[in-house]
């Protein structure tokens, strides 16, 4: 204790000191020394924006920032936030009541397309892969949930050993990464046993480069398929969409009614919605308003599909012949009214679709999941709708003319909704895994600028000023440099004037001799 009160009496004396040594320090500084140091000074804050912007487009978080949420806030005490745990999850359901992380499953997509006679096409003519790693791990998940007991018709003195054999072998087909290991490995499935429905049917996903070869092979599968309600549900599925694919529409049709008829407690693989999708390509909007009413349940999990296919419908009855002109003057009728609240209700839900209708966005290739109320389901949506919604006259202009009116319902989506739960946080980072690395992820609500970045643009461009001012003036700035560090110190230098008039100047020699 004794030495600390020394210490704070001697201070004064040596800031003295200190201050008239800076004094002389800066009087000795050459203008070419300010140039190097704000030059230096602006390039390092360029730097650090470069970096942090390009950080903040390709994972839409400051880097700074969550170093300092990470790293920092556990070391002063802060307590981490888990709404980041757990935010994918491959098994299917509704949606819970608030939680963020039960709001972010991944669904598989119901009209995912063909890897071999589709997605392959287009990696061979622009180069780039449509498909994430992520995504199609969650699909070597699906395929081998779906498909491990399909060892049937083996001959008994061969069943236990072949039937572990064959499991290994397609087990190891749907985890490969590389295309043409899996091929190899489901022809060697089909070697041990010509039986293998499963090895056919990832033949037609991944090798047949036409849907007709798809369809062959999936007939093939099916034949052979046995009483695996799995596999027989995909195979007959897939069956479906290679016709509605091929133009054979109402074929495609029925193949969907009657495998909801066959299998209804299977509803939580959607077929509703690739039934949905080819009654409208027959503009049988009678039939799609039937399925509407038993899916669009206040009770059953929603999607884009049903949210907005329910909006098309009603915007089809008015949208010949609404005008916004005339809208404003007379206001809207009953019909026009229920129209445009059916678009919010679907904006709200997913309010990443109308730029995709609207081509304000340009469309890829759906991935084979997708996020509800993401941007990965407002591609697979507009992928396949968009021309459901030309078709119908005057639809996207009603869009285009009420659509952002949501925002004016349910201005802080995160804290409150208006006719679903509050819009999850978690959706931004899981499409970022969905969607291609070329593909830019929609965010909403959207984001402002983080702190930091705002902060180097300004530091960066202010230390750049100073030093073209330095380099053009560098006598006046050279003074003002003075002016500015003694201004700065002059605080501490009335400090030490005023300790040395209250203490005794004999006191200091006394002190500095200890």
């Amino acid at each position: 204790m004794v030495l600390i009160m020394i210490y704070v009496l001697w201070s004064p004396l040596k800031l003295q000191e200190t201050l008239t040594s800076a004094s002389v320090f800066l009087n000795t500084l050459t203008p070419k020394f300010y140039v190097a140091l704000t030059g230096t000074s602006s390039l390092i804050s360029g730097l650090i924006l470069i970096f942090e912007w390009w950080y903040f487009r390709k994972y839409g978080t400051s880097f700074i920032e969550q170093v300092s949420v990470s790293h920092l806030r556990p070391l002063l005490g802060g307590v981490e936030s888990s709404a980041t745990t757990g935010l994918f999850s491959s098994v299917n359901g509704d949606a819970e009541p608030r939680p963020s992380v039960s709001e972010c499953k991944v669904w598989r997509n119901p009209l995912n397309l063909f890897r071999g006679a589709e997605y392959n096409r287009y990696t061979w003519v622009t180069g780039k892969e449509p498909l994430t790693y992520y995504d199609m791990n969650l699909s070597a998940q699906d395929h081998q949930t779906f498909f491990t007991g399909d060892t049937q018709q083996l001959r008994p003195e061969d069943a236990v050993s072949l039937d572990d054999h064959l499991l290994t072998v397609m087990q190891k087909a749907w985890r490969e990464r590389n295309p043409q290991a899996r091929i190899r490995a489901a022809y060697q499935a089909i070697e041990i046993n010509h039986q293998c429905a499963a090895a056919y049917v990832l033949l037609a996903e991944e090798e047949a480069t036409t849907i007709t070869e798809a369809e062959r092979l999936f007939k093939k599968a099916l034949s052979i398929a046995g009483k695996d309600i799995n596999l027989l549900v995909y195979i007959k599925r897939r069956l479906a969409m290679c016709a509605r694919k091929l133009g054979r529409i109402k074929e495609a049709v029925k193949m969907m009614r009657d495998l909801m008829k066959e299998f209804p407690l299977l509803g939580m693989l959607n077929i509703h919605e690739n039934l949905l999708e080819a009654l409208l390509e027959l503009q049988a909007y009678a039939d799609v308003q039937a399925v509407l009413a038993k899916y669009d349940d206040i009770s059953l999990p929603k999607s884009a599909t049903i949210c907005y296919t329910s909006a098309l419908l009603k915007a089809r009855a008015v949208s010949d012949k609404f005008s916004p002109e005339a809208a404003s003057r007379r206001g809207l009728s009953t019909a026009e009214m229920n129209a445009v609240e059916a678009i919010h209700r679907a904006v709200e839900f997913n309010p990443h679709v109308p730029k995709y209708l609207l081509e304000m966005k340009s469309l890829i290739l759906p991935p084979e999941h997708i996020l509800k109320r993401g941007d990965s389901e407002a591609v697979a949506y507009a992928f396949f709708h968009l021309q459901h919604w030309k078709r119908a006259e005057g639809a996207l202009n009603l869009l285009h003319c009420t659509w952002e009116g949501t925002f004016r319902i349910i201005p802080y989506p995160l804290e409150k909704g208006h006719l679903f739960y509050p819009y999850p946080g978690c959706t931004e980072t899981a499409d970022r895994e969905l969607l291609p690395s070329f593909h830019e992820v929609s965010v909403y609500p959207k984001k402002e600028l983080p702190f930091f970045i705002l902060f180097t643009a300004g530091l960066c461009s202010f230390t750049a000023m100073l030093a073209m001012l330095t380099h053009q003036f560098p006598e006046l700035m050279g003074v003002f440099a003075k002016a500015f560090f003694s201004t700065l110190f002059a605080p501490l230098g009335f400090f030490a004037d005023k300790m040395e008039s209250f203490m005794p100047s004999s006191f200091w020699h006394q002190l500095t001799r200890i």
